[in-house]
């Protein structure tokens, strides 16, 4: 089902529930801003951005936010909007990595991010569908129950609420399973339209429709540059996944892209699940329901793999079967993917830079857990700006050194990006022909003697481009879900005509003429 009425873009042809409100920023803002100077500017607007951007407008700053699309337009308008104190990366695999100290510490940072959402949702009456709700993570074999009760007993370590439950709130047969009390879920576009708001409000300026292509790092601060635009500023922040061009992070943090479906059932709305339910097959699969336009929706979400590798088309009707197991489904109403980046550690990098001066900042490696990390990120980095000491700058820094943690992670993460980078270059198919292309199919063929990325729309206008990521110079391949070209080594994404959608890379794909 696709919204008749006007939804807000993001960096997916697949739609999102969560689409349909859009923001309230205009254009007009260039013309009123102009050249500036700000004491911050935050390149980004999803849940990361404009937290910390509310976070620091709140107490004096004078803050711009550069979107490069419009509000929500990346992962927090393609979330599953799911809000835990339990993460990707284990309470057991933390305290292996990282110690039993640092376990709590991100525990305590979890419910922290919490009790952030839920102050700011009361301070703005912000109606953004929150609810709180316990949270089933459940084992199907022997397996994965030796590993839940490892889970179970490190939680509680952690100072997590957890406890061993007879049931699992989905009808999938399991062995064990344990609850998380006080978790959640909301309405992704709904909560950071609100902080939008109120930033706006406050006196912030939100620029949509402006990519940065450039920054320089000053004696006192940074500039950028987006289009023909200059912006000048004291410190900059990146809350865009990876910062831009090739960086230490470019091999730290692995892209991954996820499967979600909206379903309606056949079933009485009671038969939905109340609560928020994981198992943990690998890739896991996680279920929750929303009220969407007045009506309950299953979201299903899971068949993760590396951005570019396997088939999008595949991972949908994959997903699509697993629901079919447990549920009568009527129809698929939603269906959409999404992009998030896997650190090599475990943890996400938040907080200074360290290779720049000290006035540069990201968020990054937030894996499956965008909106808890998200939020975190706005309080450390705000405290970092205003000399306020934050009780977990140190576990998540940026330049923290972990050789053992993610040593193992790294070299794999790596190795196939070397693969890609050479066996790409020999891997494709001759196309004598472009007729062999169907409408709405791209391919990376041989045309000429010259490899190309080919892309045919439903009118079967032929678009050729280079292949060749303007990142790092991996080749990308099609997303037929997503209509998009995806680089397979560090994210990059790139539309139909070549133009940068998220990631990385600074420069669009090279047109060819064929």
């Amino acid at each position: 089902m696709k919204n008749t009425k006007e939804i807000n873009p993001r960096d997916g042809h697949t739609e999102s529930p969560w689409q349909s409100v859009v923001s309230s920023v205009s254009d007009a803002a260039y013309a009123s801003t102009g050249t500036g100077i700000f004491d911050v500017i935050i390149v980004g607007a999803g849940i990361t951005g404009l937290t910390t951007a509310l976070l620091l407008q709140k107490a004096g700053k004078k803050c711009l936010v550069l979107e490069a699309g419009k509000v929500g337009f990346g992962t927090t308008g393609g979330t599953s909007a799911h809000l835990n104190t339990f993460y990707d990366a284990t309470y057991p695999e933390i305290e292996s990595d990282f110690g039993k100290q640092a376990a709590k510490q991100v525990a305590d940072s979890g419910k922290e991010a919490m009790a952030i959402i839920d102050a700011l949702v009361k301070e703005y009456g912000i109606d953004c569908d929150l609810e709180y709700k316990d949270g089933y993570l459940f084992s199907e074999n022997e397996k994965e129950t030796v590993q839940l009760r490892e889970i179970l007993e490190a939680s509680k370590r952690a100072g997590i609420a957890v406890a061993e439950v007879e049931n699992n709130d989905v009808p999938v047969p399991f062995k064990l399973a344990i609850r998380f009390a006080h978790q959640g879920q909301f309405h992704p576009l709904k909560y950071i339209n609100g902080l939008l708001k109120a930033f706006q409000q406050l006196g912030g300026t939100v620029i949509e429709n402006c990519f940065v292509s450039a920054h320089k790092e000053l004696d006192n601060g940074v500039e950028l540059v987006a289009g023909e635009h200059t912006f000048q500023a004291g410190h900059l922040i990146y809350a865009t996944h990876l910062p831009p061009g090739i960086t230490a992070f470019s091999f730290r943090c692995a892209p991954y892209r996820s499967y979600v479906l909206g379903l309606r059932l056949k079933d009485k709305a009671e038969n939905y699940p109340t609560g928020l339910a994981y198992d943990m097959q690998e890739p896991y699969h996680y279920f929750r329901t929303h009220v969407v336009n007045g009506e309950p929706l299953l979201i299903v979400g899971g068949e993760d793999h590396k951005t570019g590798h396997d088939d999008p088309e595949q991972a949908f009707v994959n997903l699509e079967k697993y629901a079919h197991q447990y549920y009568q489904v009527e129809s698929v109403v939603y269906r959409w993917s999404s992009q998030y980046y896997v650190p090599v550690d475990g943890l996400p990098y938040i907080g200074r830079l360290g290779a720049s001066k000290g006035n540069i900042y990201i968020a990054t490696g937030f894996n499956g857990n965008g909106m808890m990390f998200g939020t975190i990120s706005g309080k450390i980095i705000s405290d970092q700006i205003l000399g306020v000491e934050n009780l977990y700058g140190d576990l998540y820094a940026p330049a923290r050194l972990k050789p053992v943690a993610g040593f193992c992670e790294f070299v794999k993460e790596n190795a196939d990006v070397a693969w890609h980078f050479v066996a790409d270059r020999f891997g494709t198919e001759d196309m004598d022909k472009l007729s062999e292309l169907k409408n709405g199919e791209g391919k990376i063929a041989e045309f000429k003697g010259q490899k190309l990325a080919v892309y045919k729309d439903q009118k079967g206008k032929v678009t050729a481009l280079s292949p060749v990521c303007t990142h790092a110079g991996c080749f990308v391949n099609f997303n037929t879900a997503e209509q998009s070209w995806d680089c397979p080594c560090h994210g990059g994404r790139f539309d139909t005509s070549g133009k940068v959608i998220c990631g990385p890379p600074q420069a669009d794909l090279l047109r060819v003429d064929i």
